[in-house]
């Protein structure tokens, strides 16, 4: 997920919620955690071996084929290449609800710099050029806690019944992997959902958990405008249409989309991440290529920023006298949606679970994440009760020490991101157990 931000910080912590839970919720965590300490050592080297080398988007054949072999051992039937590298493995216990369980496969084009003995110096071509890879965002992870989670209910089929889908999404990234997977099939190849859930690692305490109810992370919307201008010499700017000075123009002009059009009391950002242009100083371009990322979590807001990404391009061109800018959107998905119900009954469990100072429920009226996110293409396509939790990462002593130090904690994204993986691996495994034992448990 791009720039993940986790909001335990908020203080939003609440009573135990009430819960006709049809097992104790504690009792349920014990078996959990026996699970997790039985495979931890498995998990480690699981871990570390997908940290080591990950895969950009729609490129994850290895991480693909080692989430498939772990999915068959355990008894899955087990489909691969669904959506181009994605993995769906179907365990079947007797009638009941449909669960799906999704983890993320890729890992962000950029170097690693945790310094970890098991860091990532890997290297895939994007976009026709080498680059370094590195799985800043977690889904290393995830991919550990949904493994284990696969194993702990393989063996507690006595205390759960219905169909378990297990799904490994490909290009979360890019924010193209779910719908890969939906148009190849997903929800008529294999059982539709009656509940699916995730979740994903951030910058909090390991251990905690926070549960949002309605809109969960942002709206994302990539675009890519290309200016058009005409090359010169670098000492006959009078014979040229600048297309860098249309760029540069465009980069100030845009913002005003956000302090001038938007209403200041709603969500809404525009980042120009890359601007390209020319090769050397002395040569003028006749093109500019400008990538763009829009977050929103309205539906109006939405629609302002990408209009008013388009209307300030084409103005800026007819003010250099230029052919019209290419617009070309991309990609992009709608907010994540939690069901609030589902939400706060997960909460509640495990409030009972794993205790109140461990769990957050963020409320409706609060502000979600600012993040994006591809798992709403799953509530989208007619699967309403989902829910997507957030997960701490951090020791507690090294958010001690950066905070001493008055630096930063890095984040999802950085090239320092270095979450613990133990305690945060078994809260995640802790979270999707407890959750499918939650609406499937006998």
């Amino acid at each position: 997920m791009r720039a993940f931000h986790l909001m335990l910080a908020t203080g939003l912590m609440l009573a135990p919620l009430t819960v006709q839970a049809k097992s104790d919720p504690a009792a349920l965590r014990k078996q959990v955690d026996a699970s997790f300490d039985a495979q931890w050592s498995d998990l480690e080297a699981l871990y570390q071996d997908l940290h080591k080398n990950p895969e950009v988007a729609f490129q994850e054949n290895r991480t693909a084929g080692i989430l498939a072999a772990r999915l068959k051992a355990l008894g899955f039937e087990v489909s691969e290449h669904v959506g181009k590298t994605g993995v769906v493995g179907v365990l079947r216990n007797g009638p009941g609800p449909v669960v799906m369980l999704r983890t993320e496969l890729d890992a962000l084009p950029m170097e690693e710099k945790t310094g970890l003995p098991y860091a990532s110096r890997a290297q895939q071509t994007v976009e026709g050029k080498l680059t370094f890879v590195d799985h800043a965002c977690g889904h290393d992870s995830h991919m550990a806690w949904w493994v284990g989670t696969a194993k702990a209910l393989a063996g507690m089929k006595s205390q759960w019944h219905g169909t378990l889908i297990m799904v490994g999404q490909p290009a979360e990234e890019v924010v193209s992997g779910a719908k890969a997977m939906l148009d190849d099939g997903l929800y008529t190849r294999f059982p539709k959902p009656d509940y699916a859930f995730a979740a994903h690692i951030g910058s909090a305490p390991a251990g905690e958990v926070s549960v949002k109810q309605g809109a969960t992370t942002s709206a994302s919307d990539s675009i890519v405008i290309t200016f058009h201008g005409q090359g010169a010499h670098g000492s006959m700017p009078d014979k040229s249409i600048d297309p860098i000075v249309m760029g540069a123009r465009f980069v100030e002009d845009v913002q005003t989309v956000i302090s001038r059009q938007k209403d200041p009391q709603k969500f809404g950002v525009v980042t120009v991440g890359s601007f390209h242009a020319g090769t050397v100083g002395n040569i003028i371009p006749d093109t500019a290529q400008l990538a763009l990322s829009l977050r929103s979590y309205e539906p109006a807001v939405r629609k302002l920023l990408v209009d008013g990404v388009g209307e300030t391009a084409r103005a800026v061109a007819q003010m250099s006298h230029a052919p019209a800018p290419d617009v070309v959107r991309i990609h992009g998905t709608a907010p994540v949606l939690n069901d609030p119900a589902l939400a706060a009954r997960a909460a509640g469990m495990l409030t009972q679970a794993l205790g109140k100072d461990r769990v957050t429920l963020v409320p409706t009226s609060e502000p979600g994440w600012t993040a994006s996110e591809d798992f709403s293409e799953y509530t989208a396509a007619g699967v309403a009760q989902t829910t997507f939790f957030s997960v701490g990462g951090y020791d507690p002593a090294v958010l001690a020490k950066y905070k001493a130090e008055g630096k930063p904690v890095p984040v999802n994204h950085s090239p320092f991101f270095a979450p613990d993986p133990k305690p945060s691996i078994r809260t995640g495994m802790e979270v999707l157990t407890l959750a499918v034992l939650m609406v499937a448990g006998k």
